[in-house]
């Protein structure tokens, strides 16, 4: 696994809200072509593939988890959370599980996956801080 944070200058409640909401996702994680109905549809290196997709938000605690189920019933785990600081700004933490491949393949693919989010956290806050 792999945990990175990014500090975004917008309060708590709107990068919440942004989070929360699936169809966004496609504007700040890379591999999300479209999102809709419980359904996203995700272009990796591999080709696209179809996956379910369910989120569990709760604005109290701020934390945005994603639920993804592949076609072979696998699942792949994405966990969150946005805090406030006493500096006006919010805290964006992700917690990156290794995806749902063979174990001889998790160390490369999770670097990958570790490349991936930090240029996905900073375009997160790029459209966060507009």
């Amino acid at each position: 696994f792999d945990v990175q944070g990014i500090e975004i200058t917008a309060p708590r409640h709107q990068v919440f809200e942004f989070l929360r909401e699936p169809a966004n996702l496609p504007r700040w994680a890379h591999a999300f072509v479209s999102v809709g109905n419980g359904q996203a549809r995700l272009e990796t290196p591999a080709g696209a593939v179809d996956v379910g997709l369910d989120v569990l938000a709760n604005a109290e605690t701020g934390v945005v988890d994603w639920r993804l189920t592949f076609p072979n019933g696998t699942v792949g785990l994405a966990q969150s959370r946005v805090t406030e600081t006493t500096r006006g700004t919010c805290i964006y933490s992700f917690v990156l599980h290794a995806p749902p491949v063979m174990l001889e393949q998790v160390e490369g693919a999770l670097e990958a996956q570790r490349r991936l989010l930090q240029s996905e956290l900073a375009t997160l806050k790029s459209l966060m801080e507009q």
